[in-house]
C-alpha cells in the first residue's frame, strides 16, 4: 500500500517544531528515523496531514550527562548511542540491549526516542527505561514537564503524550557502583520483535526485573534475591500477573515460562556483573 497524501516539513529548529504541533495537533506527528512511523504510514495505520521532520534540529541530536543521568535527544539514533556506550560505560543495560534492537540498517536509521515513542511493548528501548527508572521530557509551545516512564506506557502502543507535546529527550539514570545490569530476550530471530524480553537490575540487597513482550505495556517488578525462600513463587506470581495470551508467535504457556526460565537466569548475570 501506499501512504495517504500528507504535507511535509524539515523543522530546522525546535521553535518550529513547537509551532506546528501547537498549530495542527493531533493531525501533525513528529518523523525523525521513520522506522516505526512509516510502515504504518504505507499501511495507513497512520494517516497525519503534516510530518515534521526533527532530525534537523541540532539542539535535538545530543548525548548529554546531568544531574540525573544520560540524557538522549530527540534526534539521537540507536547506532550512535551504541557507538557511545563502547566508549562510556555509564549505560551497560543500553549497551547489552541495543545489539538486539533490529539490525544494524535499521539502527543507522531509528532513533532511541522514536523507538520509545512508539511504545511496542515488546521492544527493547521502552523496557530498558521502565526497569532503570528513567523519566521522560516533553515539551509543548508554552510549558515542558517530565514524566516518569512508568507514568508515561499506558496501553498497547498508547502514551501520555499529548498531541501538541514533543518528546524532547528521555533521561537513562547512570550505573551506581555495585549495581548489576543485565538483558537477555527470545525471539524468532535476531532482530525480530521479542517474544519475551528481560531486563534486570541487581545490588546486593535487592532486585527489579523488567519484562517486555507478554502485557500490552512493558512492566517491572521487584523481587527477591534467587537465594531467597520465596524466590521461586515470586517470579512465578510475576509471570501469571502478566496475563500472557496465545498468538501467531507463540502460546501463553510459553511465554509464561520463558519469564520463569529467561527472568531467573537475567537476574542471575545481573548479579554477577555487580561492579
Amino acid at each position: 500500500m501506499k501512504p495517504a497524501p500528507f504535507d511535509y516539513l524539515r523543522a530546522e529548529s525546535r521553535e518550529d517544531v513547537l509551532a506546528q504541533l501547537h498549530e495542527h495537533g493531533d493531525q501533525a506527528r513528529i518523523i525523525a528515523g521513520g522506522q516505526s512511523l512509516v510502515p504504518m504510514l504505507s499501511m495507513r495505520l497512520a494517516k497525519p496531514a503534516l510530518l515534521v521532520d526533527v532530525m534537523h534540529v541540532e539542539s535535538l541530536a545530543r548525548i548529554e550527562a546531568t544531574a540525573a543521568g544520560i540524557r538522549i535527544g530527540a534526534g539521537v539514533r540507536q547506532a550512535a548511542l551504541l557507538e557511545w556506550t563502547a566508549r562510556d560505560p555509564r549505560l551497560p543495560l543500553l549497551a547489552r540491549a541495543l545489539p538486539w534492537v533490529g539490525h544494524a540498517q535499521t539502527r543507522n536509521r531509528g532513533t532511541v526516542v522514536g523507538s520509545i515513542a512508539h511504545a511496542d511493548p515488546s521492544a527493547e528501548q521502552p523496557l530498558c527505561l521502565l526497569t532503570l527508572g528513567g523519566t521522560l521530557q516533553l515539551r509543548q509551545r508554552r510549558k515542558a514537564r517530565s514524566i516518569p516512564a512508568a507514568e508515561f506506557f499506558v496501553g498497547m502502543m498508547a502514551t501520555a503524550r499529548g498531541d501538541t507535546e514533543l518528546i524532547e529527550s528521555v533521561t537513562f539514570p547512570a550505573a551506581q557502583p555495585g549495581v548489576g545490569y543485565a538483558f537477555r530476550e527470545v525471539g524468532r530471530r535476531h532482530g525480530d520483535f521479542a517474544i519475551v524480553a528481560c531486563a534486570a537490575v541487581a545490588t546486593e540487597h535487592s532486585v527489579r526485573l523488567g519484562v517486555g513482550g507478554v502485557a500490552d505495556v512493558p512492566t517491572v517488578r521487584e523481587l527477591p534475591l534467587p537465594g531467597a525462600s520465596d524466590f521461586d513463587d515470586a517470579l512465578n506470581q510475576y509471570a501469571w500477573d502478566l496475563d500472557a495470551r496465545d498468538d501467531l508467535h507463540a502460546t501463553a504457556r510459553y511465554r509464561r515460562e520463558l519469564v520463569r526460565r529467561l527472568g531467573r537466569e537475567t537476574i542471575e548475570e545481573a548479579l554477577r556483573c555487580r561492579n
